[in-house]
């Protein structure tokens, strides 16, 4: 069956038609790749089994998130491939890379398999696995990197933990070299941050909250940088937040190293003065994550750090919790909140409608940079392409909801905001995913 997108704007920076600037196109999609791609004063003859008028629709390629957690296998009841690829298709998104800590760990081939099969048979968008850097998460003994990669691992991390064992990171920075994979570096020192819920500042000295110091996340960074020095292996630190990780990356990017930095929206819009109260005036547990939301100072460090150039790309650490799990305290809440839907209505928002960042830079960091890191296909809107596309409203504010999200959970601490480019309609292969049709 053949497909017609027609009257959606679009960046020429996003095809593979060359130049610059706004332009109206007509787009073709026959057999999950797009066939034809026309300026639309040249359109007049295309026909197709079905019609898209998207007029006043911004049109962009599938968005990609290096960093979400699926929760399956073993966690199903907070997010499982099903809902979380729905939440992905509501936000835009058309792949995603999963990280490891499911239950079991994805550590053994089996598990990666398992996570590659559940995402095919799904079929709603393209779930890229990474296999965990030790086993069973514990930094203690390195997994078989090899093993995974063949499985389906398209990066090695032991994402919700950092590394404490500097000979087993080396260890794993050296093997990573050989295997070709990426390590992707939650950095966090424990000994810095152990038994905190919140950034170490004046918010939490104000409610009596042990801190996590931002110096816990730069040691590590620190560390990772120096390492790939040492072996070469592509070092990714994963969610920075702290101006002084943010310039060891510059300091290791102006020297050649292999390493790449992500940023999520929360700690570009947000820092811990904005943690919100409840009605009992404790600290609300939907704003708790890791890292934490950090200083205003450490906020605009990571603002500039993408208006400069510095950042790679964008990832929303996706980490959906169950609504008993985050009414906790938040001292014994789980750390994480969900991202997919809400990520390109903040950057859009914050960063795009203020003049601030050029549109076309920022599609390029939530989908063409992203795939880079891992060198994957995809993130230009080109003839030959798997039509894996978006159609985005730039123009009509939309306050978000908990009914908005199609996520399982609703952890988030921008519900009551408005925002501005919300995804209409998401095709992954040629299929209209989103809305869900039927």
């Amino acid at each position: 069956m053949s497909f017609l997108i027609q009257n959606a704007w679009t960046r020429r920076e996003l095809l593979g038609l060359g130049g610059q600037g706004d332009v109206r196109v007509h787009v073709l999609i026959e057999k999950e790749r797009i066939s034809q791609i026309l300026e639309s004063e040249n359109a007049t003859h295309i026909t197709a089994a079905q019609t898209i008028d998207a007029l006043g629709l911004f049109l962009a390629p599938g968005l990609f998130d290096p960093q979400v957690h699926f929760r399956e296998p073993g966690m199903e009841y907070k997010e499982d491939t099903l809902s979380g690829s729905r939440a992905a298709n509501r936000g835009g998104f058309t792949a995603v890379v999963s990280m490891p800590n499911t239950s079991p760990v994805a550590d053994t081939p089996e598990v990666v398999r398992t996570m590659v099969e559940r995402a095919a048979q799904v079929g709603l968008c393209d779930v890229y696995p990474t296999g965990a850097l030790s086993i069973g998460l514990k930094g203690q003994q390195l997994s078989d990197f090899a093993q995974l990669k063949a499985a389906g691992a398209v990066a090695i991390t032991d994402d919700g933990k950092g590394v404490q064992d500097d000979g087993l990171f080396m260890s794993a920075m050296r093997l990573a070299r050989q295997t070709g994979l990426a390590i992707l570096d939650h950095s966090e020192d424990e000994r810095l941050s152990a038994g905190g819920a919140i950034h170490a500042g004046e918010v939490s000295r104000r409610f009596g909250v042990a801190g996590i110091g931002a110096m816990s996340e730069a040691r590590h960074v620190e560390r990772g940088c120096q390492y790939s020095r040492q072996t070469g292996a592509h070092f990714h630190v994963l969610h920075v937040s702290t101006a002084a990780s943010i310039e060891a990356v510059r300091r290791a990017k102006a020297e050649g190293l292999n390493v790449t930095v992500e940023v999520s929206p929360h700690h570009l819009v947000l820092c811990d003065e904005d943690i919100a109260t409840r009605d009992d005036q404790t600290l609300d547990a939907n704003w708790k994550m890791n890292p934490p939301l950090r200083s205003r100072q450490d906020m605009l460090a990571c603002q500039e750090a993408l208006l400069d150039g510095t950042i790679d790309a964008i990832a929303t650490d996706h980490a959906p919790h169950a609504p008993h799990e985050k009414a906790l305290p938040i001292e014994q809440a789980p750390f994480g909140i969900i991202g997919l839907e809400t990520a390109f209505p903040l950057i859009y928002t914050n960063f795009v409608k203020t003049g601030r960042l050029p549109l076309h830079r920022c599609i390029d960091l939530m989908s063409l940079q992203g795939r880079q890191l891992f060198g994957l296909p995809g993130g230009r809107i080109q003839v030959g392409e798997f039509a894996d596309l978006c159609l985005m409203d730039l123009e009509t504010p939309v306050q978000i909801t908990p009914e908005f999200f199609a996520s399982k959970s609703s952890n988030s601490p921008f519900i009551g905001q408005t925002l501005y480019g919300v995804t209409r309609m998401t095709f992954y292969r040629g299929q209209q995913v989103y809305p869900i049709v039927g």
